[in-house]
């Protein structure tokens, strides 16, 4: 199985990967530290995976995501699985008064992952196979006072990913995006993560690793399970109710 990560620094990607690795995934690692990166490829050469490649590439920054994804197949010999697992929250006060800072975080969550998402949609339909898998959020299921900037751009993703299906149905590939609820991650370093409702990187990954192939369920995969039930309330509640709380 050839696996390309896209963000592979990030700690959920990381997790991931060391999954992978245990099934003898050939992997290729994509992010802006190199050091890093060389760091995870020898880890991940220890847990047992089959081949390990990194490239370093600022993919907020690049341009020609088509020519490098073109390339990152030819690395590994083709792609089965791509996992686009980077993203940038930002703070939600500064993006309401400073239009750079929204920009910033449209740009990293939105503009830059559905560019390489496109660009792997291209390469899985011309091979007929292949699983895009995209980290979303569960911020983008409705929005809050709290996050709305950040999740309007995962909204923005979900339904990118819902038309990619759609595109794929019939063709053999296919695309799960996954929706984590809040992560004890180096991005939400600083907030309150004591309650019960936090999950670990690992947690993250295993919902990741069990998607990817084709029998792990449907185009949507909530992390951990339990928040596709709390959304479910969440999104439905009457906005006379909704607008009371401080969620």
């Amino acid at each position: 199985m050839r696996l390309v990560i896209l963000g592979a620094t990030s700690a959920i990607a990381e997790a991931t990967a060391r999954r992978f690795a245990a099934e003898r995934a050939h992997i290729l690692l994509v992010g802006r530290k190199g050091q890093r990166l060389e760091a995870m490829a020898g880890d991940l050469r220890s847990r047992g995976a089959g081949r390990v490649e990194t490239m370093v590439c600022d993919l907020v920054e690049e341009r020609d995501v088509r020519g490098l994804m073109e390339e990152f197949a030819s690395i590994i010999g083709g792609i089965d699985q791509l996992l686009i697992a980077y993203g940038f929250m930002g703070q939600q006060r500064e993006a309401e008064l400073d239009p750079e800072a929204a920009e910033r975080i449209f740009q990293v969550n939105f503009n830059s992952v559905a560019a390489w998402s496109l660009a792997g949609a291209e390469v899985f339909e011309r091979q007929g196979h292949g699983t895009l898998l995209i980290l979303g959020s569960v911020a983008g299921d409705r929005g809050r006072r709290g996050n709305y900037v950040y999740g309007a751009a995962k909204a923005g993703i979900a339904a990118l990913a819902e038309g990619i299906n759609h595109r794929f149905a019939g063709k053999g590939p296919r695309v799960v995006l996954v929706k984590p609820g809040p992560t004890a991650t180096p991005m939400t370093r600083g907030m309150d993560r004591s309650g019960p409702l936090w999950s670990t990187p690992d947690q993250i990954a295993g919902v990741v690793v069990g998607s990817a192939s084709a029998s792990g369920g449907g185009a949507v995969a909530y992390a951990p399970w339990f928040w596709r039930y709390l959304m479910l309330i969440i999104r439905n509640l009457p906005s006379r109710v909704f607008n009371r709380l401080d969620i």
